[in-house]
């Protein structure tokens, strides 16, 4: 696919693996990798894009994502060179680059609670806007009041409350070709020293219960009603299943693992393997939370 950002004088890489910026190591190249240091920036390449017909694809940590090893069509906007938080009284505002755990620290030391839980969550902002990630109770809905967009054609847009559709895992970005480049954060105050204390209680729990240590995506599945994920994976005995160089965590098995140089479509057939076999043995329906992108590998004839 031919495009022309050339005269925007973005830093744009042609043909790039994407598995450099997974958390996973895995995925195919993107035909275009843009490096937007602005959000006018990534107005532009929008737009751009939009006016020579070109599919556009925003990314942020690559946390919770699987490309596929196809790679993806068009042109990629990697956010993560545009970090950057605005105090202003109890509310943080922050460009949708900025690593969560990052404004959670920054809560921190504003003396503002209300983003503990978000402590060691790896994923970007805008990611966060756009799957409502949370954890230990906690969601990214509760703290968000207002999130600035881009649409297809590069316009501008303010979305406040229940504009934003958020839900479990869901927000209006999964709808509508938005892209989000800041969120505001209104917080509330709070007692510094008992903010620490809950963060590193969490910090210290996903240290002892998630394979930190090994590349992943993060949580596969979302929750299905009245069952918890790892539990349903292990009673199924599939705690520690390979499939290629992917392998169901042994430490917990809600969490899909590179331990040999595995491949988009080993976590792939692995998820598959997983939803297949825990609806036969228990009529649960297994739905990935992880986001799964990207074209598939071109067989050859």
């Amino acid at each position: 696919m031919m495009a022309n950002f050339s005269d925007l004088k973005i830093p744009i890489l042609e043909n790039w693996p994407m598995s450099d910026y997974t958390f996973t190591k895995t995925g195919g190249p993107a035909d275009y990798l843009a490096f937007p240091e602005t959000t006018a920036q990534v107005g532009q390449l929008i737009k751009r894009a939009y006016q020579q017909q070109v599919p556009v694809t925003v990314v942020g940590n690559a946390s919770n994502l699987i490309i596929r090893d196809g790679g993806i069509a068009g042109l990629v906007i990697l956010l993560t060179r545009i970090e950057e938080i605005q105090h202003q009284d109890q509310q943080l505002i922050v460009t949708a680059g900025t690593p969560l755990m990052t404004v959670s620290e920054a809560a921190y030391r504003a003396g503002l609670t209300g983003l503990e839980f978000a402590a060691g969550i790896p994923g970007s902002v805008g990611g966060a806007v756009f799957m409502n990630a949370g954890a230990y109770d906690g969601e990214v809905s509760d703290v968000i009041t207002e999130i600035t967009v881009i649409n297809a054609s590069g316009e501008f847009a303010t979305l406040r409350g229940p504009e934003i559709h958020f839900n479990y895992r869901h927000s209006i970005l999964q709808e509508q070709p938005l892209t989000v480049v800041s969120a505001t954060f209104s917080l509330k105050p709070g007692d510094p020293a008992k903010i620490r204390q809950t963060m590193d209680k969490f910090n210290q729990r996903r240290a002892e219960k998630q394979p930190l240590d090994l590349p992943s995506c993060g949580s596969v599945f979302k929750r299905p009603p009245h069952h918890y994920v790892g539990p349903l994976i292990q009673k199924a005995g599939l705690q520690g299943q390979i499939v290629g160089g992917a392998q169901v965590s042994m430490k917990h098995a809600g969490f899909i693992v590179n331990i040999d140089h595995a491949t988009a479509t080993d976590y792939l057939n692995l998820i598959k393997l997983i939803q297949k076999t825990i609806w036969d043995k228990f009529q649960v329906k297994l739905v990935p939370e992880v986001r799964i992108i990207g074209r598939e590998v071109t067989q050859p004839k």
